[in-house]
């Protein structure tokens, strides 16, 4: 498989993802308002085992390409990289509710400052991708074997980890599936280019699975609250990593299928600027939210939920897409050269000492 078609069906897997992310928040703030269920509830809680799994392991899928890269090079491209944004849009958010819905000044100003020890709300996924990164490095330099980490990573998502530090249940929670992306990408590599020319085998596998997981999830009882969701046999500790592996690597093999199509070329876009509307789709939603439930012209939750998840969705690309024509605003997007790590790709220019030019 080339190189390019590797690209399409992680951009297409990304795609998936994303929308997943969006579905779950917008899901989660529609029914915390109007106290009731809607179809997006469901749908997410068919995607819970691998939801997150299959993001954190597309992350992980190319970082042997760095690893080996100089402590500088490698913290600039993939540890400040991360905390930039990370910073960056926690203020903006953080700013936008304090503006637009809560206008408590102490109250922001808190946040903000929580924020540098807690992840924010949502961005708690870049921020502890920053960390399982580092960790990725610090494994390599120490010459860790890959099993050692991996049983490390699998037992501490197996174990019920609760503690009163968010940032570090999230990482216990999500490590294997970044670690596992980062150690089987040659394998999960050939695995869907085997699939991307089997449609058929494609999708007579997706069916089974989806049929298994489905019963895993909603066996013995589901329970779809406003805000969250109780699952069934998918929720045993143990078959619930298997179960999000398993998710993660059909959402891959789905994407391989979805690419070949023209018509999808929407959730390649999508998924090639995933960071664009992960970072930015918090405000778009919540602002499309309170107009549609205020205004009481749909009422029903399923509905209002679907028309806040395409707003949230469409919005930030609108906004990437004016950037781009403007030039205004790339710093929400583009990390500017300040933001570099001094002798780096992308850094200013170092400065020069005129007293040691030597005269011509």
């Amino acid at each position: 498989m080339s190189q390019s078609k590797r690209m399409d069906w992680v951009d297409s897997a990304k795609g998936i993802s994303i929308i997943l992310v969006v579905m779950l928040y917008v899901a989660n703030s529609v029914g915390k308002a109007t106290g009731e269920v809607g179809i997006l509830h469901y749908v997410i809680g068919f995607a819970t085992p691998f939801r997150m799994p299959e993001f954190f392991l597309i992350s992980g899928l190319f970082l042997s390409l760095v690893i080996a890269r100089d402590w500088k090079s490698y913290l600039d491209r993939r540890f400040v990289h991360y905390l930039y944004f990370y910073a960056l849009w926690a203020l903006i958010i953080i700013a936008a509710k304090y503006l637009i819905f809560t206008p408590h000044l102490a109250h922001a100003l808190s946040l903000i400052v929580w924020s540098i020890i807690e992840p924010y709300s949502l961005l708690w996924f870049i921020y502890v991708l920053a960390f399982f990164s580092l960790t990725a490095k610090i494994a390599h330099s120490l010459k860790i074997p890959h099993w050692a980490m991996l049983a490390g990573a699998a037992m501490l998502q197996i174990l019920p980890v609760d503690t009163p530090v968010y940032a570090f249940n999230q990482f216990s929670e999500y490590l294997i599936y970044f670690y596992s992306g980062y150690v089987f990408a040659p394998k999960i590599f050939n695995v869907v280019k085997y699939f991307s020319t089997r449609p058929l085998l494609i999708v007579s596998t997706l069916a089974i699975w989806a049929g298994i997981n489905g019963a895993l999830v909603f066996l013995p009882e589901f329970s779809a609250q406003p805000t969250e969701f109780t699952m069934g046999f998918a929720a045993i500790p143990g078959l619930h990593l298997a179960l999000a592996l398993i998710g993660a690597m059909m959402v891959c093999i789905a994407a391989s299928l979805l690419q070949r199509f023209r018509v999808m070329g929407w959730l390649h876009y999508i998924g090639e600027h995933s960071i664009v509307i992960f970072l930015s789709f918090s405000i778009p939603m919540a602002i499309s939210r309170e107009i549609l439930l205020r205004t009481g012209v749909i009422t029903d939750t399923g509905i209002v939920s679907l028309i806040v998840m395409v707003v949230a969705i469409a919005s930030p690309l609108v906004l990437y897409w004016l950037v781009q024509k403007t030039g205004w605003g790339k710093f929400l997007f583009t990390r500017p050269a300040w933001a570099h790590i001094p002798g780096t790709p992308g850094s200013l220019p170092a400065k020069v000492d005129a007293s040691k030019v030597p005269a011509e």
